[in-house]
């Protein structure tokens, strides 16, 4: 494990909920009595560690304390009991517009939001050009930021945030206002920090995004630290805690749905003539379906992760063009692969069931299958991808030439 770039040590956290409140001295006097309230714990003995170089995500539904532990990384708020050490300069981007005044300028706010984080004049004036160019807002940089539109606002805010050169990044939900290019950005930012040894920690209940970036995760559950570690794992333990038909078969597998099908089994078969699954080679990703009662227009999907969780691939027979009229009993469909685009390794397959808004869901099966797969004519350096590049020749430079 790498080195705790924050240590939150036993932290609870409590807010007064007022009842009746004396809001004057005279109130006070002639109530002759104190304000009325109870303590509300936000956070209960939380103790974690999030290690240097990772990326960290806390997920927890809506009041789970999510957004309050951020607030006490970020030093805004302080523990009612415990600490937080941090080891490192820090930035936070908690709140839409956080530190931005709505009078004045986006140029004017740079500056103002910068020396909040810590910048000096000369190293704001050094990278004025670079958070603007990230931030895309250069047509209204002299407009009052007022006029903003609230993605406007969070690009600003987070280019600042990101140029303060932190080696600890607090982001809260506020990214997801972003549009799908400045989300891209934000990944390909958020990747070269890990690459350059910072630490992110986000909240976001874009449990997708967070499946792609994070290393770590912390699961929040009403003020108590319900789970912390390998990303892959605690996502998907708190995606299953959110549906209400959670089960599990006689094989101990997770499921959710409404039951009217169900995913028996999913089988991964090699090319004809083989006995074993090998990189590059054609390949039958079949499902194995059970419907209780005649479903017109069903969709199946698949999807595939290593066996530590990463997310590889995902396909359905809606987004294939593929269109099935009605499913009654038992039967299977198949999902052809041409050419197994996987390194030798193991594997687990995810299968569904669901309409065609793809909103509801007949049957989800948690590892519905399981393969491993051998080396084949296909040799590539590393990875879980089997990609199959075609090398070309050397063109002379122009130097050379």
């Amino acid at each position: 494990m790498s080195p705790a770039a924050v240590s939150v040590e036993n932290v609870s956290k409590s807010f007064r909920i007022y009842h009746e409140r004396n809001q004057t001295l005279k109130a006070a006097v002639m109530r002759r009595r104190r304000s009325e309230y109870e303590e509300f714990w936000a956070l209960r003995d939380v103790a974690l560690e999030i290690p240097e170089a990772s990326t960290f995500a806390l997920v927890g539904d809506n009041g789970s304390g999510k957004s309050t532990l951020l607030k006490c990384l970020a030093k805004i708020l302080f523990p009612t009991e415990g600490r937080v050490v941090t080891r490192g300069r820090m930035a936070a981007l908690l709140e839409v517009g956080s530190g931005f005044h709505p009078e004045l300028s986006g140029r004017d706010n740079i500056y103002l939001n910068g020396s909040i984080l810590g910048m000096k004049r000369p190293e704001i004036d050094r990278k004025f050009d670079d958070i603007v160019g990230f931030s895309g807002v250069e047509r209204f940089i002299d407009q009052p930021v007022k006029n903003y539109s609230s993605g406007m606002y969070v690009r600003l805010g987070f280019s600042v945030a990101i140029h303060v050169e932190p080696e600890i990044l607090l982001v809260d939900e506020v990214l997801a206002v972003g549009d799908a290019a400045f989300q891209e950005k934000c990944a390909e930012k958020f990747a070269s920090f890990k690459r350059e040894g910072r630490t992110v920690v986000v909240v976001s209940h874009a449990l997708s995004s967070l499946r792609q970036m994070a290393d770590q995760a912390a699961w929040l559950e009403r003020g108590v630290l319900k789970e912390t570690g390998p990303a892959a794992g605690v996502l998907d333990r708190y995606l299953d805690s959110t549906h209400s038909d959670v089960q599990h078969d006689d094989q101990g597998r997770v499921r959710w749905g409404t039951g009217q099908a169900r995913v028996l089994d999913v089988e991964v078969i090699p090319e004809q003539g083989r006995d074993v699954l090998r990189s590059g080679d054609e390949a039958v990703v079949r499902i194995h379906f059970d419907a209780a009662e005649p479903i017109d227009d069903p969709v199946f999907g698949l999807a595939i992760e290593t066996s530590e969780g990463v997310y590889l691939w995902a396909s359905n027979t809606r987004d294939a063009g593929m269109s099935i009229d009605r499913i009654s009993g038992r039967g299977s469909v198949d999902c052809r692969l041409p050419s197994l685009a996987l390194q030798p390794g193991s594997f687990t397959v995810q299968a569904s069931i669901v309409d065609q808004t793809t909103t509801h869901t007949y049957d989800y099966l948690r590892e519905a299958g399981r393969f491993t797969v051998d080396h084949g004519a296909v040799r590539e350096s590393g990875g879980p991808m089997a990609l199959q590049p075609r090398w070309s020749g050397v063109r002379a430079s122009l130097e050379s030439a």
